[in-house]
């Protein structure tokens, strides 16, 4: 298999898939060519690139248009429904950085070996069943193995759960050509089973699990658990096993991330509770782009073990994309309704609108299972761009990123909702002491507008925007220390701008710092620059 490089992301990518931008049609191939100064069709574009930049020109449209457009150049099946964003746009990620070189362990009912997870090279490393009180069974897989362990073609209910908790955070969307992908598409994948046939979940479980995971972290390369499932026990003011467990594993230098349960009520069971977890509530955002439709979705909350405030976060948990489970009776019957959804038989789209399917072989899904590992994958995400974050720091920049949320009382989301982007920004300038203390960017002081990027891989950075009607290549930054990019004009007047950055002369970068994005038109987003009034 022949790998080249997708010149925009800048990704590894088999040649063959490179060349799948051919697709699209030679209205979007030219507006990428424009957007894109010495790109030609030829170069070829990754897939998740190519359907990043579609979705992006077609949402500008409006939903209708968004809809209609996506079946008429959609690749895998011209009849699929399109019916929720992509995870990565929906969070404003930072598209250089996809969990690579990172573990994340996923604790849950069951798992089966998807292909997001598996193709086209196998990303679970360890499958772990801790359901017996003898201790965990594990089972190793390389990168170019087919990952089998017992039952797992057994297409029971309870592999549906863990399959989609995993693919949500790490699936790289093999069966969309890479569209529904999760933030950490990259990362490598430890799965944990918490139950089987003869038994629910139970405490002691969970606790071999989380013991397990410590006593493997090192050998694992492990960094980031997730725990999409409760406990028996109700919340206690003492710790009790479970949290005993994640401070164990989180002293391993190991992030602990746990979803808040889905009853909107004030009620913790562990390990919800565990002062050590960052614990994870919901938010609606109605699947559409904009912060300002953002609501709090029923999830609880209430204070933990010592009192400790729970959540911590809040990210979305609903309209996520995870797969259908292969094999499944749901599989079939999606497989049959968008055969029979060209007749256009009212039945047929009532039943893909019940079962909330987006193809036959994708579905949205809800519940702080799946806004945990939303979570997970951002801090998959900041740790492969700085492995140097401890559990604390990456606690701390998730929380001063956030945004909270109007009308909510803090209880309810502490501090807000989830800023991939902004999230990762924060971690690569962790490891400048200039810019750790900043949370904003640009930085506008009485007299001038700073502009700074963060990217090692750069020869040559400029930013251009609205101010001067985009003429010219822009403003030339300079490297002030390793991959580090500053520039600064004049204070401007108060007003709204728009501006983006050009890498060494060929790509286009909207500021990954920077969450306010507008559509610019043609394949992607300009950032958002807000200049207030002086005050004398």
């Amino acid at each position: 298999m022949t790998v080249d490089v997708c010149p925009f992301c800048q990704h590894p990518t088999p040649s063959a898939q490179l060349a799948e931008v051919n697709w699209l049609s030679a209205e979007v191939l030219t507006d990428l060519a424009e957007h894109n100064p010495g790109w030609r069709s030829a170069d070829g574009a990754c897939p998740g690139c190519v359907q990043e930049a579609l979705l992006q020109m077609l949402l500008a449209q409006g939903h209708a248009a968004l809809h209609q457009r996506i079946q008429q150049v959609w690749p895998l099946d011209a009849e699929a429904a399109f019916g929720a964003i992509p995870t990565p746009l929906r969070l404003h990620a930072d598209p250089r950085f996809t969990g690579r070189g990172v573990a994340i362990a996923m604790i849950d009912v069951g798992f089966f070996p998807h292909p997001d997870l598996t193709q086209p090279t196998n990303r679970i490393r360890a499958w772990v069943d801790a359901t017996s009180p003898a201790g965990p069974q594990a089972l190793f897989f390389g990168p170019d193995e087919q990952p089998f362990w017992p039952g797992w073609d057994a297409r029971h209910d309870r592999q549906w759960h863990g399959t989609m908790t995993a693919t949500a955070a790490a699936g790289n969307g093999h069966l969309s050509h890479g569209l529904y992908r999760g933030l950490a598409s990259d990362a490598d994948l430890v799965l944990v089973q918490v139950r089987n046939d003869r038994q629910g979940i139970s405490d002691e479980a969970i606790v071999r699990a989380l013991q397990w995971l410590a006593e493997n972290a090192g050998a694992l390369g492990l960094r980031v658990v997730n725990i999409s499932l409760g406990g028996a026990a109700r919340v206690r003011l003492r710790r009790n096993p479970i949290d005993e467990a994640v401070a164990a594993l989180a002293a391993c230098n190991v992030v602990v991330t746990a979803a808040a349960g889905n009853d909107g009520i004030r009620v913790l069971n562990p390990p919800a509770t565990a002062p050590a977890a960052l614990t994870i509530g919901g938010i609606d955002d109605h699947n559409t782009f904009s912060d300002e439709e953002i609501s709090l979705w029923h999830s609880n909350y209430g204070a933990g073990v010592e009192g400790v405030p729970k959540p911590e976060l809040v990210a979305p948990s609903i309209w996520v994309v995870a797969p259908v489970l292969p094999g499944s009776s749901v599989e079939q019957e999606a497989l049959s309704l968008f055969s029979r959804r060209y007749l256009g038989l009212p039945e047929v789209e009532a039943r893909i609108a019940a079962e909330k399917l987006i193809t036959p072989y994708y579905q949205h899904v809800d519940g702080t299972s799946f806004a945990a590992p939303l979570v997970a994958s951002t801090v998959a995400c900041m740790l492969e761009a700085n492995p140097r974050l401890t559990p604390a720091l990456v606690r701390e920049i998730l929380l001063r990123t956030a945004h909270a949320l109007p009308g909510v009382p803090s209880e309810q989301q502490g501090a807000g909702a989830l800023e991939a982007g902004m999230a990762v920004s924060l971690a690569l300038r962790e490891q400048h002491e200039s810019l750790a203390a900043c949370t904003s960017l640009p930085f506008i002081t009485r007299d001038r507008i700073e502009f700074v990027l963060h990217e090692h891989e750069a020869q040559d950075v400029r930013v251009s925007g609205s101010w001067h009607g985009w003429d010219g290549p822009g403003m030339a930054l300079a490297q002030t220390e390793p991959g580090v990019w500053r520039g600064d004009i004049p204070r401007l007047p108060a007003g709204e701008y728009t501006y983006k950055f050009l890498v060494d002369g060929r790509r286009w970068l909207d500021d990954p710092a920077n969450p306010n994005k507008r559509w610019d038109g043609r394949a992607g987003f300009n950032s958002v620059l807000f200049v207030p009034l002086v005050r004398q």
